[in-house]
């Protein structure tokens, strides 16, 4: 599979207030980034919150403009490219939300959200093509076309979710950007929209960067994980390898909250200490040193390079081998 998108070094500040005359320092949300996803392959991307994953999705779509680095989709550097340029990328690259109250219009009827992408790319002509386009679209997410005349308030949480994923997959993306797509729901209906979104994803060869705090969903829908820690990876592996022998600290502390169907068999907890750093003033060196139960002097000297510890398997941490 070759690489559908490439981001390299990305970097997203943003500025905060300070005193009268002088700014605050700024906000470092995501801190020089690289990754690559390929057709049909989907990236995990996981940590706690303000850990720079939204800002990463934002940005890889262009809703948020970088501060520094490259977003190469396809083979076209779009980083520095115009709004009003963005269209045929658009097309190409959807989104799914996190709130799936929160980001369909309550004024509109399903068939007008669904519909509203076809029109404005002009991917069908007359009424009924449009209305036939949109009834099509919500029975691939398992929705009636009966229900085309309703308003998102006559709808489950669950429901609204499936029109959201019915709006990203009007346009026929090559790329989704699910950010935090099952977090706002209950958990039997999160199974539902995973399984939805991952059947959809192998049936339509769509490639995907699925966002989570979640590693157990995660683990679940990935070919491969990024573990972001204060703007950066820690770890980026296939989602077995993640799971089975991760190598930073981080992940390892990660894995042992998600829960085990047999307690008995169940990873030691390990509770980190403290709170998340400022991202207006991040630790030196390793930025996770200042939780990690394992650090050393030199981790707040040197800022860890992403290195091979196996293949397809990277990790940031002076002491790997310690795991």
């Amino acid at each position: 599979m070759t690489a559908l998108l490439e981001v390299a070094e990305l970097v997203k500040h943003f500025p905060t207030k300070g005193s009268l005359f002088r700014a605050g320092p700024p906000l470092q949300a995501v801190a020089g980034v690289s990754f690559t996803v390929k057709r049909g392959e989907v990236l995990g991307l996981v940590g706690e919150s303000g850990s720079g994953k939204s800002t990463l999705g934002n940005m890889v779509l262009r809703l948020d403009q970088p501060t520094a680095g490259r977003i190469v989709f396809d083979g076209q550097d779009i980083t520095h490219v115009p709004d009003s340029a963005l269209g045929a990328f658009r097309r190409r690259a959807q989104p799914i939300f996190q709130d799936p109250y929160g980001s369909l219009d309550p004024r509109m009827t399903v068939e007008q959200i669904v519909a509203e992408a076809l029109v404005i790319h002009r991917l069908a002509q007359g009424r009924k093509a449009i209305r036939d386009q949109a009834a099509g679209l919500l029975e691939l997410v398992g929705l009636n076309a009966s229900q085309l005349s309703r308003y998102p308030h006559q709808f489950s949480g669950g429901q609204r979710q499936r029109i959201g994923i019915a709006r990203a997959m009007a346009v026929k993306p090559e790329l989704i950007v699910a950010d935090e797509a099952v977090s706002a729901l209950d958990v039997s209906i999160q199974a539902q929209i995973v399984n939805l979104l991952r059947d959809l994803q192998r049936r339509l060869g769509l490639a995907m960067i699925f966002i989570s705090h979640d590693l157990a969903v995660v683990e679940y829908i990935a070919d491969r994980v990024a573990v972001l820690y204060l703007g950066r990876i820690m770890e980026i592996a296939p989602a077995r390898a993640i799971v089975r022998t991760p190598k930073h600290p981080y992940t390892e502390a990660l894995l042992s909250a998600v829960p085990e169907p047999d307690p008995g068999r169940g990873r030691k907890r390990i509770v980190l200490q403290g709170e998340l750093p400022s991202p207006t003033a991040p630790p030196s060196g390793c930025v996770f040193r200042t939780r990690c139960a394992y650090a050393i002097s030199d981790c707040a000297k040197v800022v860890p390079e992403l290195l091979e510890v196996a293949p397809g398997h990277r990790a940031a941490c002076i002491r790997t081998g310690i795991l």
